[in-house]
């Protein structure tokens, strides 16, 4: 639609995700209008980050050094791992302050008709963790959709044999949500999982 410069800035955002076609061209647009030091500021991030950002060597969490910040804290308990999706999984647990021990990252869920099978993520990785002897729980914290849940069963078939114990993380009803809106999956999930008040 437009030409040169700002035609291909389109396009590359455009391929973010989460980035339409109409999102791409107000960003693109914002940028031309942008004071140059903020445009040379993100044009510096992104740069940095694609030089300093590199996967901790234990858990596979984002990283600046061989280890994340997680990984390098001695008051985080060694024998609980948390095994996420994606990096952004982490963040979110954290924010909650209810969880001291580590995480394992596997960067995805299995997913056949994506071509995403056990060998595609961090799963031997996970398992070499575990034949370490010092991990007592393993608690999957993959997203309760078809590929998380997929994902969780393989891990618990995986590991239970190690005789290491397996939970999952409850799954149920929003706060502030209504029943007539629930799916009947997310519902039969908040009657497994309730508790006595």
């Amino acid at each position: 639609m437009y030409e040169g410069a700002i035609q291909d800035l389109i396009d590359e955002l455009g391929r973010l995700p989460g980035v339409g076609p109409k999102s791409a061209q107000r960003i693109a647009f914002h940028v031309l209008s942008a004071d140059p030091a903020d445009v040379n500021r993100l044009a510096g991030a992104l740069r940095k980050v694609k030089e300093l950002v590199r996967f901790c060597t234990s858990c596979y969490n984002v990283a600046e050094s061989d280890q994340c910040r997680i990984c390098r804290d001695p008051r985080r308990s060694e024998e609980v791992i948390c095994v996420v999706e994606e990096p952004k999984d982490v963040v979110a647990i954290e924010r909650t302050g209810e969880f001291r021990g580590r995480y394992h990252v596997l960067g995805g869920a299995i997913n056949p008709l994506e071509g995403v099978g056990p060998d595609n993520l961090r799963i031997r990785e996970l398992l070499a963790r575990l034949g370490g002897g010092t991990v007592r729980e393993l608690i999957l914290a993959t997203d309760p959709n078809t590929e998380g849940e997929a994902t969780a069963t393989y891990l618990a078939l995986m590991v239970k044999p190690m005789g290491i114990a397996v939970t999952r993380l409850a799954s149920g009803l929003p706060v502030g949500g209504d029943l007539e809106y629930a799916d009947e999956i997310t519902l039969g999930r908040a009657f497994e999982g309730r508790r006595a008040v």
